[in-house]
């Protein structure tokens, strides 16, 4: 090991080995609705209700989070139906049309998500390349559909 610790090759096929499910990060300002797909979403604490997601530093929606009048945003997570949307908001061509946006209290979510969190922004973290969003959920829905999986950079589903 060196002082700059594993490379970012080693890293990201060592995380890899870690199943996760898939989610779409929403938000909107000035009529514009905004989506990234991530896999780097927790729950943090239950009282109080909170979940953080990780955003890199370049990606468009990092930009979006760190204005001061963007005060929610949404974690949808998606479900084994889904794999297209997760390609589309990760940069991959793919039809717009094809998102079934839905509005909460003005913030765009995405139906037929396994289960949507409405989050007020509760603080935001540098950390190295990312930052983290520290979300307080204020609405929850969800379905007992089956979500999509990425595990070791592939999609899976369960069963």
């Amino acid at each position: 090991m060196t002082d700059t610790g594993l490379s970012p090759q080693e890293f990201r096929q060592t995380l890899g080995r870690f199943a996760s499910g898939v989610t779409i990060i929403t938000a909107g300002h000035a009529g514009e609705r905004r989506g990234m797909t991530a896999s780097a979403f927790v729950s943090v604490s239950l009282q109080p209700p909170l979940i953080l997601v990780s955003v890199d530093t370049r990606a468009h929606m990092h930009a979006l989070l760190l204005q001061d009048d963007v005060t929610h945003f949404g974690v949808n997570v998606l479900s084994a139906t889904q794999r297209h949307l997760s390609d589309h908001f990760a940069g991959r061509p793919g039809p717009e049309d094809q998102v079934s946006w839905f509005e909460h209290e003005g913030l765009p979510l995405i139906g037929g998500s396994v289960a949507q969190l409405v989050c007020r922004k509760d603080r935001v973290i540098e950390a190295g390349d990312h930052t983290l969003f520290l979300g307080f959920v204020e609405y929850s829905r969800y379905t007992d559909d089956d979500p999509l999986v990425y595990f070791r950079g592939q999609y899976h589903e369960l069963g």
